[in-house]
């Protein structure tokens, strides 16, 4: 599911090890998840326009249906877990969140 996050929110198809990256895995592990992905026909390999040696990983359509489908469904949870939130929780939420952002260090 990561690895659908990741194409998802990635501006054109990643390569193996720049996916591997995105989602915390190394090399190897990224090229089994990937051989999985293509099985179950989520990702396709195509050809890296600038190095014809590489290949680049992107979503199928039923990949992104997937990936939009997860996407809206934590939305939903989410939405969900907040509605019992004060106007005051939820600004304090966002307040705590951004700092927890502005301090994240990968």
């Amino acid at each position: 599911m990561r690895m659908l996050e990741a194409l998802a929110a990635a501006s054109e198809p990643l390569s193996v090890s720049a996916l591997g990256e995105a989602i915390g895995v190394d090399q190897p592990r990224a090229s089994r998840l990937v051989q999985q992905g293509v099985q179950r026909g989520f990702v396709q390999r195509e050809a890296d326009p600038d190095d014809a040696r590489r290949t680049r990983i992107a979503l199928t359509d039923e990949g992104r249906k997937i990936a939009r489908g997860m996407r809206g469904e934590r939305r939903e949870m989410l939405t969900h877990a907040l509605e019992s939130f004060t106007e005051d929780e939820s600004q304090e939420l966002a307040r705590l969140l951004s700092k927890l952002a502005d301090n994240w260090r990968p």
